[in-house]
């Protein structure tokens, strides 16, 4: 089985004690809205692999170190958009982050690290046209470290148009969703760039928008996770929503639990919510929510 740590929330940055706490435990709990909670096994009979997700990794080595010695793969899916301050509250700077990844690719391997440029959000701090002159420099910025940059347009969902709106009511924030023929083209001119690095570029969940060489993200991909752990790992495909490509995993995550502030993440439906969960968090207890 492999393990998501977390789509949800990020646990590398905020819940690093209370994963490795629930890994000696052997189990954790996760919350479900629709029915009772469940117990995902963390014991290394279980866990076939790792697959976190984060912003920010520092304070997470010694975990990643910890679970190497004790033979547990891992794959990390880091995200760097070096988005404004109006876009991300508190995201950690992108300097700081390219190195977080460098160091992680020169202690486990290459294959361990995948950039996430994700999502790509058009608004009038971020036009559409700004994208490739930064994604070129984050990319110059992780050249060798990294195979894969994994990127997605954002999606709309209710909560994320809520918390742009309050954005723009406070901050003049304006957004838009430009036209499938547009997005196309921007991943294409993307996947370009992301070559002249040595990166392939894929795209999360929107097939229909891959162009210019894009391929399909398997964000939970066992084929690399099997590259990272020597050994085959086998697990059907199962995505979480149409057009995802991931094999199949369990989430240990919870919503409305990550504090990074980010206006347009689809799992924080109040940043201000998030905060408050985040100081009520016991490291001890069985489960994030």
């Amino acid at each position: 089985m492999i393990v998501s740590a977390s789509y949800r929330t990020d646990i590398p940055a905020f819940y690093g004690t209370w994963f490795m706490r629930r890994v000696r435990a052997g189990s954790c709990t996760v919350g479900n809205p629709y029915g009772r909670p469940y117990t995902v096994r963390l014991d290394r009979e279980a866990v076939s692999g790792f697959v976190f997700w984060t912003r920010n990794a520092g304070s997470f080595l010694p975990v990643l170190r910890r679970l190497a010695s004790d033979g547990y793969p891992f794959v990390v899916q880091y995200t760097i958009n070096a988005y404004p301050r109006v876009l991300e509250a508190s995201v950690i700077d992108p300097a700081r982050a390219a190195e977080q990844i460098q160091a992680i690719a020169r202690e486990f391997g290459p294959r361990v690290v995948v950039w996430r440029y994700d999502p790509v959000i058009v608004t009038n701090a971020t036009p559409i046209s700004s994208h490739a002159a930064r994604f070129a420099r984050l990319g110059e910025s992780l050249a060798g470290a990294v195979d894969e940059v994994v990127v997605s347009f954002a999606s709309f969902y209710r909560k994320t148009r809520r918390n742009l709106g309050r954005a723009g009511g406070v901050d003049g924030l304006d957004w838009a969703d430009p036209p499938a023929e547009r997005k196309r083209e921007t991943i294409a001119r993307l996947a370009g760039i992301a070559g002249t690095f040595g990166m392939k570029l894929t795209v999360c969940a929107q097939p229909e928008l891959a162009a210019g060489g894009a391929g399909e993200a398997s964000c939970i991909d066992a084929a690399r996770m099997s590259d990272v752990a020597g050994v085959p790992i086998e697990a059907r495909l199962k995505g979480n929503r149409p057009g995802c490509r991931c094999h199949e995993s369990r989430d240990i995550g919870a919503y409305d639990t990550c504090p990074h502030g980010c206006i347009y993440c689809y799992a924080v439906s109040s940043p201000r919510a998030a905060r408050a969960r985040h100081a009520r968090h016991d490291p001890d207890g069985p489960s994030l929510g």
